[in-house]
């Protein structure tokens, strides 16, 4: 498409590993910026996609997928028979595989293969030149800027939708920096014993009922302390916290977002059961009376995929 000429049950320290920020962590865009999914792996080849990735690192906050996804909006990675894609131009003028008018590439050309020479039909220096272009647009900023940067790069809201969805389909979500703070604060309390009522922002607490003689957490205490250690406060109890919100689709969950698990699906008011996601379809939580705080398998695990209602992932906004 045509770009408009701008002007200038795992052990601790396994699950740590999961929780290292990636340079793009704190990015205001952390669900397009983490490793590539199996989809990305068919779909883009070993040579593109380290293009992808490496023209990424020239723009701080600029995830890699952005990229792919315009490439495979422009070209097909660069597998499109189209006119222009190879050789000459399109109808509009643009050629590439990252569909450059001449002059817009000219502005912003980048050598990608350090072959000491610019050429907007070698896919290295195009993606290169994508991520130069996107860059001095401030896409790097994420969010409303990114989205500006996009529609600069070609003026269609279509377009920027487009991309922005098809890049989270190639990237794994990435845990925010809250995300990952309260991952870690969960993790701490691994093998605290579950108590009915127990708990709070400061820690475990006596609990009442069944758990009046026992120190420690119950679910969604457990979820309230962890948010707690990440500035975020959260309701008490599990079906509020889910209406707190904000809601987080199933294919775009992170770690450190809340899972919740409840008696009937198709009605928030019978939630029982809220746990942390710990990424590789793991999760943490205070699971019943006698147990402990533990992780265990969530994706797959049929118990809990009948249960599950929703996500959540807790925010500054989040209501209190």
């Amino acid at each position: 498409m045509l770009k408009i000429a701008a002007a200038a049950g795992a052990t601790l320290p396994a699950l740590l590993l999961l929780l290292v920020p990636s340079a793009s962590s704190s990015s205001p865009t952390p669900d397009v910026a983490g490793a590539p999914t199996a989809q990305a792996r068919r779909d883009i080849s070993p040579d593109y996609l380290r293009w992808y990735m490496d023209a990424a690192h020239t723009c701080p906050g600029l995830s890699w997928a952005i990229l792919a996804a315009i490439g495979k909006t422009e070209s097909d990675h660069g597998r499109s028979t189209e006119p222009g894609v190879r050789s000459g131009e399109n109808h509009a003028g643009a050629g590439g595989p990252m569909q450059f008018l001449a002059a817009t590439f000219t502005s912003y050309a980048t050598d990608g293969d350090n072959d000491g020479r610019t050429d907007r039909y070698n896919p290295a220096d195009a993606i290169h030149t994508a991520a130069h272009y996107l860059c001095a647009n401030h896409a790097g900023q994420g969010g409303t800027h990114l989205r500006a940067a996009l529609y600069a790069y070609n003026h269609s809201s279509a377009y920027v939708t487009g991309v922005l969805a098809l890049a989270a389909t190639y990237a794994a979500p990435t845990a925010t920096i809250r995300g990952q703070t309260a991952v870690r604060a969960a993790l701490h309390w691994l093998g605290t014993p579950y108590s009915w009522g127990g708990g709070n922002t400061s820690g475990p607490t006596r609990g009442i009922a069944q758990g009046a003689n026992t120190i420690g957490f119950d679910c969604s205490a457990l979820t309230q302390y962890a948010w707690a250690q990440a500035g975020i406060h959260l309701d008490r109890i599990a079906a509020d916290q889910y209406r707190d919100g904000p809601h987080i689709p199933r294919n775009q969950i992170a770690p450190g977002d809340l899972l919740f698990f409840a008696h009937d699906t198709t009605n928030p008011a019978t939630i029982h059961h809220v746990a942390l996601y710990l990424g590789n379809g793991r999760m943490i939580h205070a699971p019943q009376t006698g147990d402990v705080v533990r992780t265990t398998t969530f994706t797959g695990n049929p118990y809990r995929e009948h249960q599950y209602i929703g996500a959540t992932r807790p925010s500054p906004q989040t209501r209190t």
